[in-house]
């Protein structure tokens, strides 16, 4: 069996979880990490932002067992110029910070793929086009970008 796919996961995927649009798809995708075809990879922004939810539902789901050992990586410098980078280049807007700060987070700690909902600002083919564009210029690799419901089927791939 080759390597496990590292999946950075934003927000946007750990409170689909709960929401109706969003909530089989999420769910899936748990059940694959639960599972350990694959591995989460939880940042301190998406933790942060989860824990600030107005609703404890929300919150809880930090305590599924698939989420709590989740590979955690901190926000760094690193990342927070990368970031900065992709405002620099209008990737996306400063109000867009935090996206931007996702994908620097996944880029900079080398997660093989970035899953979100988010489809304004981050799983947007013409924003993904600019984000690895300026990865590459700063000698980052690529970074996939996906919706849970597209990396479901990499969950029945030997490595990837």
């Amino acid at each position: 069996m080759g390597p496990i796919l590292r999946v950075y996961i934003d927000t946007s995927v750990v409170s689909g979880c709960l929401e109706e649009k969003w909530q089989e798809d999420s769910l899936k995708l748990m059940e694959l990490f639960a599972s350990g075809k694959m591995r989460p990879v939880l940042s301190n922004l998406t933790i942060d932002e989860v824990l600030a939810a107005p609703s404890a539902e929300v919150r809880a789901l930090l305590e599924r067992p698939e989420l709590k050992t989740a590979e955690k990586v901190k926000f760094d410098d690193e990342a927070d110029g990368l970031a900065e980078a992709y405002i620099q280049e209008g990737v996306v807007t400063r109000n867009s910070l935090t996206d931007a700060q996702h994908i620097a987070a996944a880029t900079v700690f080398r997660a093989n793929v970035l899953v979100s909902w988010n489809f304004r600002h981050i799983v947007n083919l013409r924003r993904i086009q600019m984000f690895n564009a300026a990865n590459l210029k700063r000698g980052y690799p690529m970074l996939d970008i996906r919706s849970p419901k597209e990396v479901l089927g990499y969950g029945d791939v030997e490595g990837f």
